[in-house]
């Protein structure tokens, strides 16, 4: 058990109520016949700011997961290849913000949004989860980048959308200060480029990485330095002079 957890006797007996009574009703809901669930599947709007925090009696965390419980019993629709796929995104993005506001500590609202409901392959609603999670990492970047480096790679592989891709990449070598951001995360921007066919400002940013001097571990020295010489190789024409000249 972790500092940040508590046991199951700490939780208060509301809480397990609530639970026991959410769990009782997710159950009658699928023993009812499809137009029954079918009635009851519309996501209801997202509680308004703070109101689950003023309902969570000083328990943030469980109140967070058990709204996480309840909106992702919208995920269990009968008939749908991909049951989030008709969900109302506006209102799905509504209540993944306010489950973050009631516990900003929390990982799993980021995780779905990211892992799940942003691989929607409505591109519309793609997109708006991932500036839902681009807005959210602006507000704890050195917590939230690695959803933010799913959100760019998502719009690099699956919207092919590169620019947007290199501005959440972008935002993530500005915005995160920690050293235990790995180094992958902080080259994102120099892949994206390339595909940009952005050579030179991939080469510039390359080299300067390279002269910060920061990058200590030789294999990944060894790795960059390579990679800036496959650079220059490329932007090189065939008597090695650059493309153009």
């Amino acid at each position: 058990m972790t500092r940040d957890e508590r046991k199951l006797s700490a939780v208060p007996g509301w809480l397990w109520a609530f639970l026991a009574l959410a769990l009782a009703a997710q159950v009658a809901l699928h023993s009812t016949g499809p137009r029954l669930r079918a009635a009851t599947s519309e996501l209801p709007p997202p509680p308004a700011p703070g109101v689950l925090r003023l309902a969570s009696f000083g328990e943030p965390a469980a109140a967070a997961r058990l709204a996480m419980l309840y909106l992702q019993s919208f995920d269990q629709r009968a008939g749908n290849d991909i049951p989030y796929r008709d969900l109302d995104y506006g209102r799905l993005i509504g209540w993944l913000r306010a489950i973050l506001d009631t516990d900003p500590r929390s990982i799993y609202p980021l995780f779905a949004a990211a892992r799940i409901y942003a691989e929607n392959p409505d591109p519309r609603k793609a997109r708006a989860m991932l500036e839902f999670i681009y807005r959210e990492f602006l507000k704890d970047p050195n917590r939230r980048w690695r959803w933010l480096a799913h959100a760019a790679l998502l719009a690099k592989y699956r919207l092919h959308d590169l620019p947007l891709a290199l501005r959440y990449a972008n935002a993530i070598d500005r915005l995160t200060t920690r050293r235990d951001v790995p180094l992958w995360a902080r080259q994102m921007r120099i892949f994206i480029l390339e595909d940009m066919n952005e050579i030179e400002a991939a080469k510039v940013i390359l080299g300067g990485l390279l002269a910060t001097g920061k990058i200590k571990d030789p294999a990944e020295l060894r790795f960059l330095k390579r990679h800036l010489e496959e650079l220059e190789a490329r932007q090189a024409g065939p008597n090695g002079a650059p493309k153009g000249w």
